[in-house]
């Protein structure tokens, strides 16, 4: 069956999303994400093309980005190439590392444009791995609130303020950390975390120092935190008990 052609963006603005094939990981390790910083940094330069925002996760990543000198399918397939080549070489692997093809979105209004860069930075808040964006490491968050590596942050803050670059920070920061339910184009897959994930999102989630610690709150706290596990993270039954120490009885009477 022939593929789909891809819908092309009038502005030039693309919400972006790759993961690994068979749903593997494609970042271990800060190395890994750090390497995959420095080929988005590398290519912006040759490809010419800007970028609003990004979010690497375990098994996907999000970018929001404007071609401009080079289209879409290029530069994708100059990052992905070089940042699996690396990463071939790190794990002495061979063989594909990302699925098939990207997914993309145009993003072709302002009001769309503003909601797909909240999106994309509040997803590890979502997902469970931390309870605001500036603790999540691997997104460009910082570069709106710190130091700029690469970001066109002028586009995205004028937006808020065209004149006052301060006022404007700060109707950026209350935007993107404001609760909301946005929906944009997403990995469409509900995958049950790993453990060592599953461990840390029952941190955040029930806002414990240790997975056990979930076993010595209140009944109704706890099984509070248990249907939110459950419904909003995906762990499963098993996975909770083995994790926490909490009965299978206890989680199925819920």
């Amino acid at each position: 069956m022939p593929r789909t052609s891809r819908l092309k963006s009038e502005s030039g603005i693309y919400h972006i999303i790759m993961r690994g094939i068979n749903r593997q990981r494609i970042f271990f390790d800060d190395e890994d994400c750090n390497r995959f910083i420095h080929t988005l940094m590398e290519y912006k330069d040759v490809c010419g093309f800007k970028i609003y925002t990004y979010c690497l996760m375990e098994n996907h990543m999000h970018l929001l980005l404007h071609e401009c000198k080079e289209l879409l399918g290029t530069i994708m397939r100059r990052i992905c190439s070089s940042y699996v080549f690396w990463y071939n070489k790190k794990y002495d692997r061979i063989g594909y590392l990302f699925q098939d093809r990207f997914k993309s979105e145009p993003v072709e209004d302002d009001t769309y444009f503003l909601t797909v860069l909240r999106y994309i930075l509040q997803n590890p808040v979502k997902a469970g791995l931390v309870d605001k964006i500036e603790d999540y490491e691997w997104t460009n968050y910082n570069d709106y609130i710190g130091i700029n590596r690469m970001t066109d942050t002028h586009f995205v803050l004028q937006f808020f303020d065209e004149i006052d670059k301060v006022n404007a920070l700060k109707l950026f920061i209350e935007y993107v950390n404001k609760e909301n339910g946005d929906e944009c184009m997403d990995v469409n897959e509900r995958r049950q975390p790993a453990d060592h994930e599953a461990i840390r999102i029952i941190k955040n989630c029930c806002k414990i120092n240790d997975e056990k610690d979930l076993l010595k709150l209140g009944k109704d706290v706890r099984n509070t935190y248990l249907r939110e596990l459950i419904k909003k993270h995906n762990l499963s039954i098993r996975q909770i008990e083995r994790l926490t120490g909490i009965g299978r009885g206890v989680i199925q009477k819920l």
